[in-house]
């Protein structure tokens, strides 16, 4: 009996060494390692084991027999599971038989995280049953722990090393230690272990995979942007540069007593509109304060509403054009004071030259 005990005390050492001894497979980096798994399906991750080996009885003497091992079990995720099986064959009395229900702890998946090709793997487990032995009469209780080895062989087979004790109760404290090599057959889908840190919704990958796709739609939209953006700043350059040469037109302007003439004012229209922007209505505002009080007789001649041909339809340019001139005679008139009453109004459609389209979107004003 001292025997079975010193193997008890060697299994819980055990336990405690595989627990305390470094793991190479704890010191991987994984932010989803130590979370719990998804449950498997019922048909799932079912194993059959059949083992032989030789039993180790003790009743007050001891006696050795062979042991026959046949178990049927289930692992519920990688730590773990149940089985339920028999035991026995020959042992201090002659046949007897042991039927028991053992719950199975994989503590190298526990402690080392789950990997479909670990070489080896221990099981501790704890057990209960009822033993018959014959030719005792009668059914007896038993219980007792075991430590089952996995080496792996493939996915459907693994190689087993089960060495369990139990002890029941006679007139005195029995029991026996088994000690079975086998193999294991693995049933149903396998090795199919998610954590549910991993786990993604396939509703929620569509909506990654939509969101993902916006985003490309919104990059693909802001480099257009960009391109327009690098465009108009091109356009504003030219404007600018031109602006610079109008003020300095008013500057000459200016020192001179009086102007008998001036070239024509260009005054220009954002596309597709027909009414100046701020920007432009200062620059008229301009004009009108510093330029057309020097004119000798202070009166636009002729107002030429235009439009570029190169964007939009040929009616479109038309009426843009149009609309242009009409708008400008209007300020001239309400704004100014001008007499428009002699002003010539015309509009045309032209073809700019490339790069040049922004400049053909305007009001020319000539004044007399």
């Amino acid at each position: 009996m001292k025997t079975v005990k010193l193997f008890f005390a060697t299994m819980a050492l055990a336990a405690v060494a595989m627990v305390a001894a470094p793991q190479a497979d704890a010191q991987e980096k994984n932010d989803c390692k130590y979370g719990p798994y998804l449950t498997n399906g019922l048909w799932d991750n079912w194993f059959v084991n059949l083992g032989a080996g030789a039993n180790f009885a003790y009743d007050n003497d001891w006696a050795t027999g062979v042991a026959l091992n046949l178990n049927v079990g289930k692992w519920f995720d990688p730590n773990f599971g149940a089985r339920v099986g028999y035991n026995g064959i020959t042992g201090m009395d002659g046949m007897f038989s042991f039927f028991h229900v053992d719950g199975l702890w994989n503590i190298s998946n526990t402690i080392g995280g789950y990997k479909e090709d670990r070489l080896w793997s221990f099981v501790p487990y704890i057990s209960a049953g009822l033993l018959n032995d014959k030719p005792v009469a009668g059914l007896e209780f038993g219980a007792g722990a075991g430590l089952l080895n996995l080496i792996h062989l493939s996915d459907l087979l693994d190689l087993t090393l089960d060495v369990r004790g139990n002890i029941y109760k006679r007139e005195g404290n029995a029991g026996y230690i088994s000690a079975a090599v086998g193999l294991a057959v693995n049933l149903g889908k396998n090795k199919t272990w998610t954590r549910a840190c991993d786990y993604h919704n396939p509703e929620d990958v569509d909506k990654i995979s939509a969101a993902e796709a916006s985003i490309a739609a919104l990059t693909a939209a802001n480099a257009a942007l960009a391109a327009d953006k690098a465009g108009l700043e091109n356009e504003n350059a030219a404007l600018q540069a031109k602006n610079a040469k109008l003020a300095q037109d008013v500057k000459t302007a200016e020192n001179n007593a009086g102007l008998k003439e001036v070239g024509p004012a260009s005054f220009f229209f954002e596309i597709g509109k027909t009414e100046l922007s701020k920007k432009e209505l200062k620059h008229l505002d301009f004009y009108m304060q510093n330029v057309l009080p020097y004119v000798k007789n202070g009166k636009a001649t002729v107002v030429t509403g235009t439009a570029d041909s190169n964007t939009g339809y040929a009616k479109r340019n038309q009426y843009l054009s149009k609309k242009r001139a009409e708008y400008l005679i209007n300020l001239l008139q309400t704004k100014y004071g001008i007499d428009t009453a002699n002003i010539v109004v015309k509009n045309s459609v032209i073809k700019a030259a490339k790069g040049a389209a922004a400049f053909d979107r305007a009001v020319v004003v000539s004044f007399e």
